[in-house]
């Protein structure tokens, strides 16, 4: 693998926005923002933190980019090397063509971008904290990759087989979206392509209670990058792994749980909380499982960071990575 040519900060409005999110690398050279080769996808990352930290790896969900991590990272990097990549299909990473199967885009394959790319940066063992459909990219890691990830923070879900074993109409009517962008194409990319940022708005601000927990400027690259038909397109593909090759993954395992320790917060104010026994049924898939529920909505690492922050710190804090099992 390679790395390709780095993206740097170089506008002001760059500048002042990493030296309030991430300060602790301003003064060093800046943020590091470079393209880093996955496996089969080039993602976008960016990256902070004291070399020779325990490494961190923190995955966005839908439809966001890395950028969501702009509170919480800042804080982690105090102590970790942290590492925020855009998914394949989202944001600045590459958006891989798709096939029938939607292989390129379940979360095995896109597991496997993530190892790879945190296999480039010198890391062979590492955390990882995500949210949304990264967490659900993480719960795939952790089985098919055991032995690299040291411990997992788990953001606002419950697992995707078991939420779509347990759907109800209440489940139904809150993750419209589930359903809609798994539907066969182009039925929703057109849909959605008709006004992309408007349906960003109403399917983001429905589940922060109506409200607009992001700043100006992630909001801002969350709909330049959602504007693009290939990350409409991507995205769905997403979706529709999520409901069919996903689900024929994990039934593959046969029972086979997670092994490294689990953290799961979800939202007091959202449907894991109203619909799901989130603890109980993280404890059918691993073998070490704690958490609670927060008061926030789904996008509780915006609307918390500094509490979210906390409560990874403290729970990795209690289940480190010895510094001989990673590449410094």
């Amino acid at each position: 693998m390679t790395m390709a040519a780095t993206d740097l900060i170089l506008t002001p409005s760059h500048m002042r926005f990493m030296r309030r999110r991430f300060p602790c690398t301003i003064g060093r050279g800046g943020l590091a923002r470079n393209k880093v080769e996955g496996d089969g996808a080039t993602l976008f990352v960016r990256r902070a933190g004291p070399q020779g930290a325990p490494p961190l790896v923190l995955l966005h969900g839908y439809p966001q980019t890395s950028a969501m991590w702009n509170g919480v990272a800042p804080i982690l990097a105090r102590s970790y090397q942290v590492v925020c990549p855009d998914l394949r299909g989202y944001g600045r990473s590459d958006k891989p063509t798709s096939d029938a199967s939607h292989q390129p885009y379940s979360k095995r394959t896109m597991a496997n971008d993530i190892v790879a790319v945190m296999e480039h940066l010198g890391h062979d063992r590492f955390l990882v904290g995500a949210h949304d459909r990264g967490a659900r990219v993480a719960h795939r890691m952790g089985l098919d990759h055991p032995g690299r990830v040291a411990a997992m923070a788990l953001l606002d879900i419950a697992p995707t087989r078991e939420m779509y074993a347990g759907t109800g109409a209440e489940f139904a009517r809150a993750y419209w979206h589930w359903f809609f962008l798994t539907q066969p194409q182009p039925l929703p990319e057109k849909m959605i392509g008709a006004d992309p940022e408007g349906f960003w708005k109403l399917k983001c601000f429905n589940q922060a209670r109506g409200d607009n927990p992001f700043s100006s400027e992630a909001l801002a690259e969350y709909l330049k990058a959602f504007a693009d038909p290939d990350a409409i397109h991507a995205s769905c593909e997403d979706y529709r792994a999520a409901a069919s090759i996903d689900i024929k993954h994990d039934d593959a395992e046969q029972g086979r749980k997670l092994s490294m320790p689990i953290l799961s917060l979800w939202a007091k104010h959202g449907v894991i909380e109203t619909c799901f026994d989130a603890l109980g049924l993280w404890r059918q898939r691993a073998e070490q499982v704690e958490g609670e529920a927060l008061d926030a909505t789904h996008y509780m690492a915006e609307e918390i960071p500094d509490d979210i922050a906390t409560r990874m710190s403290g729970f990795f804090s209690r289940n480190p990575i010895h510094m001989k099992e990673t590449a410094q």
